[in-house]
């Protein structure tokens, strides 16, 4: 379903100097798969979901999702394939804190102009998934950090991705949060969601619902 053909990614930081984020890595998950990339920060972690999602595009290699070459994708059609495939759950919620949960949630629907009748029945099976549906209304940047996670989540799964794509999904939630985040990406996989979670979070290591770990140093995979 998804692979990353021998990626090396650079980023260059001035005329003669470069990091290399990632060098020749090569991954295949298959559908239903649930992959943890752990690391150290600057291991390469999220730069392979930002790939992934055609967020960026490799230096060199190739990444295919559902035999699409998404690293090949212009801008518009990679924006496309987003919305379309692709569920991300960045680690800042990058959530709009003056509008409503409601209003954040339907985001993602607004360039398909959906029937009124459609948005609303999507937008009713994800609050209730994600127990949020009492908080419909109130402001985002009213929330705790636990409810603006559920919302994030909610946001990703309305449009029902095939792919979630979690980077570093509990850096600020306490540990009682983070376990809550864990049981409901057991939920997803139940729905046979791919999910790929970059994180350096213990809480997600030896999981039973995890199908493989995966270790990243200095761009490389541990395989």
């Amino acid at each position: 379903m998804i692979e990353l053909k021998n990626i090396t990614k650079l980023y260059a930081l001035s005329k003669v100097d470069e990091v290399r984020a990632l060098d020749d890595v090569s991954l295949t998950v298959k559908e239903g798969e649930v992959v943890v990339l752990k690391g150290a920060s600057g291991s390469g972690k999220s730069t392979i979901l930002s790939l992934i999602a055609a967020l960026s595009k490799p230096t060199s290699g190739e990444v295919v999702v559902d035999g699409k070459k998404v690293s090949k994708l212009s801008d518009n059609f990679a924006s496309i394939f987003r919305r379309d495939s692709i569920g991300f759950i960045f680690q800042k919620y990058n959530l709009i804190p003056s509008l409503s949960v409601r209003e954040n949630i339907l985001l993602p629907l607004v360039p398909l102009n959906p029937h009124a009748k459609d948005a609303q029945k999507k937008l009713s099976e994800v609050m209730e998934i994600f127990h949020i549906t009492h908080k419909a209304d109130t402001l985002v940047k009213n929330l705790s950090g636990g409810e603006q996670q559920r919302v994030a989540i909610a946001r990703a799964n309305v449009n029902n991705p095939k792919i979630i794509l979690a980077d570093e999904p509990t850096a600020n939630l306490d540990e009682k949060l983070s376990l809550s985040f864990i049981e409901i990406l057991r939920e997803l996989k139940s729905l046979n969601k791919t999910i790929i979670i970059a994180t350096h979070d213990p809480l997600f290591f030896n999981l039973d619902f995890v199908t493989r770990e995966i270790a990243m140093h200095n761009g490389t995979l541990q395989l």
